[in-house]
């Protein structure tokens, strides 16, 4: 592997690193904002709170 590709590996990892934290910083965000609506609302929308709740609590791995 040429120093070039292997630079652009790393960088390609980096970026995807930082995507991933970003889409469960985001999906932890709307969980509790999800979590202010009343039951009937999640439910209608098909939402569940003990789930909301779960990913909203989640921390980065």
């Amino acid at each position: 592997m040429s120093t070039i590709s292997a630079r652009r590996g790393f960088f390609r990892s980096a970026v995807n690193a930082l995507i991933e934290a970003r889409q469960r910083e985001a999906s932890r965000y709307v969980s509790g904002v999800l979590l202010g609506f009343d039951d009937e609302t999640l439910k209608a929308n098909g939402y569940d709170r003990e789930e909301l709740k779960r990913a909203a609590r989640s921390r980065y791995v």
